[in-house]
């Protein structure tokens, strides 16, 4: 893995992993048809107390980690790559969600700062030329790759995409509750009514809370 970024334009979040492929000595490879598992490995760094307050849901209290912390699996990605000799270097494009339900996006928001530690386990297909025509091998099994991401790179895919916000799914039932309430008191938006019902609640503003240092 040479560098992760974000890919644009796109027409939703996607990030880009610039991943170099090596063929063996003299191999004249037509394409491979290679699949990518991502998972990110999460007890492969340390987090701030703003970190493990956000990521409760996920792994529980902290004093619990060293039996509830684990790797979590990020998501699956096919990439045909062309004829090459020798080395490529080729991107491969990882699209994102900001839907908080899903488990990864809620482990990514959860991050303050620092880099994200990602494994990736390829397998797939190998098409080579040979003098008795076209060949077909299976990638080995043992192919993997670590990348450490920077948090920042993620905040920047989201941030083109979604400005200084977050999205949340809720169920049609709660968003007529809370059409109906934004409605009745005349509120300008969706932010308006949720920060009043915050406020109602005894809840601190959206935003509040200092990080600390990490442990």
């Amino acid at each position: 893995m040479e560098e992760a970024g974000v890919l644009e334009p796109s027409a939703v979040p996607t990030l880009r992993f610039a991943l170099r492929i090596t063929a063996p000595e003299a191999a004249s490879i037509r394409s491979l048809a290679l699949n990518t598992q991502i998972r990110i490995a999460a007890t492969r760094r340390r987090y701030d107390n703003l970190s493990e307050q956000r990521l409760f849901e996920l792994f529980g209290a902290p004093e619990q980690w060293s039996r509830s912390l684990r790797s979590l699996h990020w998501t699956n990605v096919p990439l045909q790559v062309g004829p090459f000799t020798g080395t490529t270097l080729v991107d491969l494009p990882v699209p994102c969600t900001y839907d908080l339900d899903v488990t990864a996006a809620r482990y990514f928001h959860a991050l303050t700062d620092g880099e994200v530690p990602l494994e990736f386990l390829f397998s797939g297909s190998l098409f080579y030329a040979t003098e008795n025509g076209l060949r077909v091998a299976p990638l080995a099994w043992d192919r993997e790759a670590e990348v450490r991401m920077p948090v920042a790179v993620w905040r920047a895919a989201m941030d083109r995409h979604f400005p200084d916000s977050a999205w949340l799914r809720i169920s049609r039932k709660s968003f007529d509750a809370l059409h109906a309430y934004k409605a009745r008191n005349a509120m300008m938006s969706w932010e308006e009514a949720v920060e009043s019902l915050l406020r109602a609640a005894g809840e601190a503003e959206p935003g509040a809370g200092e990080e600390t240092p990490e442990r």
